[in-house]
This record gives C-alpha cells, structure tokens and sequence, in this order.
C-alpha cells in the first residue's frame, strides 16, 4: 500500500517561512491533481493550494501571495512553500495526489504547522 510521505512542519514565529514536501513510498499510476489542506482543532479540512499535472494552481484566497505549491513529476512530489506565516495558519496539513485509477486519491499522514505569536 503506497503511502504518502509528508515532511517541513513545524514551529515558526510570525512572518517566518516554512516548505512542506509529499512523497509516495511507491509508485503511482497516472497522477494528477495535487494539492495541500489543513485542518485546525476543531474546524473541517479545508484546501489550501492545489495543482494540476500540467502546472495550473488554485490557492485559498487567505493565502494567495503568501504560500506557492509546486510539483515534480518525475519524482511524484508536491511542495508548498509558505512565507508571510500568520498564527491563523497554525493546523496539520495534509498532501492529497489524485490518480486516473483506483484508489483515485491518496493521503498523508499529516504534518503539522504551528505559527506563534
């Protein structure tokens, strides 16, 4: 069962920076979409950046100017590169690749961003 690798979280004062990665344990056929949600206590998943395979982006517009997600997709990885951070970012945020077939998507595990005051 390939699984998704997520690593770069962690604690950073305001205006600091973080770049979160995902990486498959394994192969997988035919990705496409990428993206990146968090989730904070208590609240629903929500996206925060997605990408498609030939490169178009979608941001949540509480961070668009702030975070950049890119892909490699020789490497089937996903990065979001978060500047600017605000406490409000402060959730666990999890990586999601979609794929052509079954399962259709995979999720991390979750990795999480603390921002402090």
């Amino acid at each position: 069962q390939v699984q998704l690798v997520e690593s770069g979280g962690g604690l950073v004062q305001t205006g600091g920076s973080l770049r979160l990665s995902c990486t498959p344990s394994g192969s997988i056929f035919r990705p496409n979409a990428m993206g990146w949600y968090r989730q904070a206590p208590g609240k629903q998943r929500d996206l925060v950046a997605s990408i498609t395979r030939d490169e178009r982006t979608n941001y949540a517009d509480s961070v668009k100017g702030r975070f950049t997600i890119s892909r490699d997709n020789v490497k089937n990885t996903v990065y979001l590169q978060m500047e600017g951070l605000k406490p409000e970012d402060t959730a666990a945020y999890y990586c999601k690749i979609e794929t052509s077939v079954r399962p259709y998507a995979y999720w991390g595990q979750g990795t999480q961003v603390t921002v402090s005051s």
